[in-house]
């Protein structure tokens, strides 16, 4: 079945290439020239050049421009009590639980003992001696049955503090430990401080290698875990956790743990410091600076609403009073490269200078505790961690120990460390875990909407309201400007035997604009009130789609739809120009915003825009979207009630099935739309948890037998509830529909237009004709 779905899906889209082609080719055939007159009310549209390429350049200096200012508006997020260092520790409370929630460690740690070790009658557990050390591969339990795998390092006799120590992604334990080549001496800091008396253990990470289908092995794993609430980060880090937890239940009170990290390492060790106040010091090489660019790294590190609440500084500081060591050290250099199948990105240093201004922020952010014991080391010649950094993070962990001198390399024991099986294993296991959160979420969905009250209409518009509220501020992101006055521009620019084609641009926060073609039809009586439809072009599409030439996935649907007599509205959405806009995902999601906080504004606008018309009918605007069209069907209508019912065509799914899915065949998770997944989504909305946020307005799924976007029993299992909520709940059967038709990812354009004919009221023309059957 997966060879057919995707050979099936593959097949369509040459067959939509070579349409698109030849209507591409019909389209560029020049037309009658049109007198560009602006529709009457509103100003002249005098723009030259590609409007919609305007449109997303616009888009990205607004976000831009909310990413500067997301650290002057962190301060109103941190109400600290920096009287003491106690009250300033359990101030930081609120701050640890939202960093810990988005960064997806929210799962109960299993308790446990002590590590096992891990070996085998060939292979001993015991993998190597060092000079007043020894080395054992271990395992320890972190969630339910996700373990941590790496190294412990023994010292001889009482241990002068315990550490974890984090490679870098492309490291591992062993070459920390100086058992096998890949980092110099000086760098294996696992295994300076064991010779310095630290007990140490040290985990391994999912490596960047390809291998998952032209995805990075962080990047396969993070895709599904994003959608359902969590986050490689996170998964990482409760392995990291675990290890505290251990040492803190084995040391007591006495207990003196630290956590250093290189890379990636870095980062586990600068987010645990934060999270966890029982490390008593944190040293993280090779990472630390400012992390508005966070867009610009491996999508790995995407963190939705980081920006909102932290950078690094604020991290930092949520580490003080205890101690913070950053060394300005050459971290790990990455490319990720565009269409390579994942998301593009890459890895630099950043300048001395920028780390320096970022470390200075600390003090900004900790107020009366500034003088928190942190220090910044600058490594000696830029490719550390060296012995600098680890001294400084011994001293304040272990009462002023000193860093014993580098020793020989350790004597090996084991012939084969079955690296490339490990890494599997732990692959597997975080895979499986975020699986099993996906069998669950059905549970978890049905619990977090169980105060929808359906007794009446009435009641249940009131209860839906709080959802709403959620899934605007909660999941798509909601920018708290007023928009702008419209300030519509218009142009005619097409004319037709039955309608006339109007461009039009409107205003909605600085820098962005909405834009799209309005088509009047030409029969149209002086005072006559008509119903709307808005008509929403899919991925890659442009209004022009929805109404001329025929395009083979949409068939001129707005035309037609203006042939029958309805007014009809093809607005431009952002998602066109490939990494232009998915780019513009990646710079929403750390500002907890993604590219719906953008559309959703658009569309209010666009309708309020439309309702002002004199020869509009305000209560009757209709939305009609295909494919990412569709998606929009369910998203904006949830937001903009002013829309007075949705249909859904070649979209509707089990939506988080189809993002978080390693096993479907039908899954996001391996294509490249890397900017299709949503935080939590699959804990909280569901295309039937967005239906019910539409409800009570009459709502639609068009779904062709042939469409790869999903299964015909995955569509029907999420309208099924759809039906459940109107027909058994509310009372209100006549108000849902799904059309199945025999075709592909296509507009059918047939018992569509008959549901909007009869629920915005307008009478259907004496003859009339759906779409050309595909």
């Amino acid at each position: 079945m997966k060879c057919r779905g995707f050979a099936f899906l593959g097949a369509w889209i040459l067959v939509l290439a070579w349409s698109a082609a030849l209507w591409a080719a019909e389209a560029a055939k020049p037309s009658k020239p049109v007198e560009p007159t602006p529709l009457s009310g509103t100003q002249p549209l005098d723009w030259e050049g590609d409007i919609a390429s305007r449109l997303v350049d616009g888009v990205d200096r607004f976000l831009l421009g909310e990413i500067a200012k997301s650290v002057e508006r962190r301060a109103a997020f941190w109400k600290i009590d920096a009287s003491s260092p106690e009250k300033y520790t359990a101030s930081l409370e609120p701050l640890r639980q939202r960093l810990a929630h988005i960064l997806g460690v929210r799962d109960a740690r299993v308790p446990f003992d002590a590590p096992e070790l891990v070996g085998t009658t060939r292979d001993p557990a015991l993998v190597a001696r060092g000079k007043g050390y020894q080395v054992f591969a271990v395992r320890w339990p972190a969630l339910r049955d996700v373990d941590g795998e790496g190294l412990l390092l023994v010292p001889e006799g009482k241990p002068v503090a315990d550490v974890i120590a984090i490679p870098d992604a492309d490291q591992t334990p062993e070459q920390l430990a100086g058992l096998l080549p890949g980092v110099e001496p000086e760098s294996q800091f696992a295994r300076r401080l064991a010779e310095s008396g630290c007990r140490v253990l040290v985990p391994m990470l999912i490596n960047r290698q390809v291998s998952v289908r032209k995805l990075t092995n962080r990047e396969y794993l993070y895709r599904p875990a994003f959608e359902m609430g969590r986050h490689l980060i996170g998964y990482e880090l409760q392995k990291v956790l675990a290890g505290v937890d251990w040492f803190a239940k084995e040391g007591g009170p006495e207990a003196r743990i630290g956590v250093m990290g290189y890379g990636e390492g870095g980062m586990l060790a600068l987010y645990a410091g934060a999270l966890d106040p029982r490390i008593d010091a944190v040293c993280t090489s090779g990472y630390f600076g400012p992390r508005e660019g966070v867009w610009q790294e491996p999508i790995y590190r995407n963190v939705f609403g980081l920006l909102e609440r932290f950078g690094d500084a604020e991290l930092a500081a949520m580490v003080a009073p205890r101690t913070l060591i950053v060394e300005a050290a050459k971290g790990p250099e990455v490319v990720v490269p565009p269409g390579t199948g994942g998301g593009p990105g890459r890895l630099t240093t950043p300048p001395l200078e920028d780390v320096r201004r970022e470390f200075g922020r600390i003090a900004n952010v900790t107020g009366a505790l500034a003088s928190a014991p942190r220090e910044l080391i600058v490594s000696g010649d830029g490719s550390g961690p060296f012995g600098g950094a680890a001294r400084s993070f011994l001293a304040a962990l272990a009462g002023g120990s000193p860093l014993a001198p580098s020793g020989p390399a350790p004597e090996v024991l084991r012939k084969d460390f079955a690296l490339e099986a490990r890494h599997a294993r732990q692959m597997h296991q975080i895979d499986r875990h975020t699986q099993w959160l996906l069998s669950e979420s059905a549970y978890v969905r049905a619990e977090f909407m169980k105060k929808l009250d359906t007794s009446s209409l009435d009641k249940y518009q009131k209860s839906a309201e709080p959802y709403r509220q959620f899934f605007y501020d909660e999941v798509i992101g909601r920018f708290e400007y007023k928009p702008l006055p419209a300030n519509p521009r218009t142009r005619k620019a097409y004319d037709q035997p039955k309608w006339t084609g109007y461009e039009v641009v409107l205003d909605v926060f600085p820098d962005v604009i909405a834009y799209g073609v309005l088509l009047l039809p030409k029969d149209q009586k002086p005072g006559e009130k008509r119903p709307v439809v808005v008509c929403q072009h899919g991925l890659e599409g442009r209004p022009t789609d929805t109404f001329l030439n025929d395009h083979p996935a949409y068939h001129d649907f707005a035309a037609k739809l203006a042939e029958r007599g309805f007014v009809t509205f093809a607005p431009q959405n952002l998602y066109l120009f490939q990494d232009r806009f998915r780019t513009l995902q990646r710079k929403a999601n750390p500002i907890k915003k993604t590219l719906f906080s953008i559309i959703t504004p658009q569309h209010q606008q666009i309708v309020d825009w439309l309702q002002t018309l004199p020869f509009v009918d305000p209560d009757r605007i209709g939305f009609y979207g295909l494919s990412y069209g569709g998606k929009t069907a369910m998203r904006v209508p949830a937001l903009v009630t002013d829309y007075a019912l949705s249909i859904c065509s070649a979209d509707f799914n089990e939506w988080v099935w189809k993002n978080a899915s390693t096993r479907a065949p039908y899954s996001y998770v391996w294509t490249g739309e890397y900017e299709i997944f949503e935080f939590d989504l699959g804990h909280t909305f569901n295309y039937a948890e967005m239906a019910a946020l539409i409800a009570p307005r009459p709502f639609m799924v068009e779904r062709g037998h042939f469409d790869g976007v999903s299964s015909d029993e995955a569509v029907a299992y999420e309208y099924a509830k759809v039906r459940h909520l109107y027909a058994a709940r509310l009372g209100i059967a006549d108000r849902t529909e799904i059309e199945f038709f025999v075709g592909p990812h296509t507009i059918h354009g047939k018992g569509t237009y008959e549901f909007l004919h009869k629920h915005l009221k307008w009478p259907k023309p004496a003859t009339s004709q759906g779409a050309p059957a595909p």
